[in-house]
């Protein structure tokens, strides 16, 4: 019985070697390809070797890609500002296409053509089916912000960052919070147009 029990213990220990084995040889063998694939030399452990040059054109190239991101922010931050400054003092009208008056959909339309060369549709209604849907809390800069304001109204700002939105209210060109109460309670979604 004991015989037995040893014999059974060994061969049961031979599989479990024998699986751990070849898992180690088919993670060594992924670890070579990507290595391979990447231009990367590895050590006899298969553990990546970076050369110092290497390291500092990899950490130049994080820079820079950071370094153009928030380029890009502060020329999009500088845009929506032009544009505002040159429309802040134009009263809301419904319909309104121009500086004699403008409605929201028509602030946001002419923003992104002016601004970014990028047509969107005229109304509230076709302007929510274009772009990407995002949730709120992945808002960034430039992005579209709807509002359910009444059985059939609808309004829609642009995302301006650190919480607020600029668009055309009926109190002329603004800009206001997200948690506003009225506009908390109303939000409907937001649409990601510029990528």
């Amino acid at each position: 019985m004991i015989k037995k029990s040893i014999f059974l213990l060994g061969t049961a220990f031979l599989f479990v070697a024998c699986v751990d084995n070849n898992t180690y040889v088919n993670s060594d063998q992924v670890i070579y390809e990507n290595a391979q694939k990447h231009n990367i030399k590895i050590d006899a452990k298969n553990e990546p070797i970076i050369t110092p040059e290497e390291y500092k054109k990899m950490l130049k190239e994080q820079t820079d890609a950071q370094e153009e991101e928030s380029s890009i922010a502060i020329d999009m931050n500088q845009a929506l500002m032009d544009f505002y400054n040159e429309w802040k003092s134009v009263r809301y009208k419904y319909g309104g296409n121009s500086k004699k008056g403008i409605d929201c959909s028509a602030f946001t339309q002419r923003i992104y053509k002016e601004k970014f060369d990028v047509k969107i549709p005229r109304s509230t209604r076709t302007q929510v089916k274009i772009g990407k849907k995002i949730k709120k809390s992945e808002l960034e800069m430039g992005d579209l912000v709807f509002f359910k304001t009444g059985v059939r109204d609808r309004h829609v700002g642009i995302y301006m960052g650190d919480g607020s939105f600029m668009h055309a209210s009926i109190k002329g060109i603004r800009f206001t919070k997200l948690d506003k109460p009225y506009y908390k309670r109303k939000y409907w979604t937001s649409r990601r147009v510029l990528n």
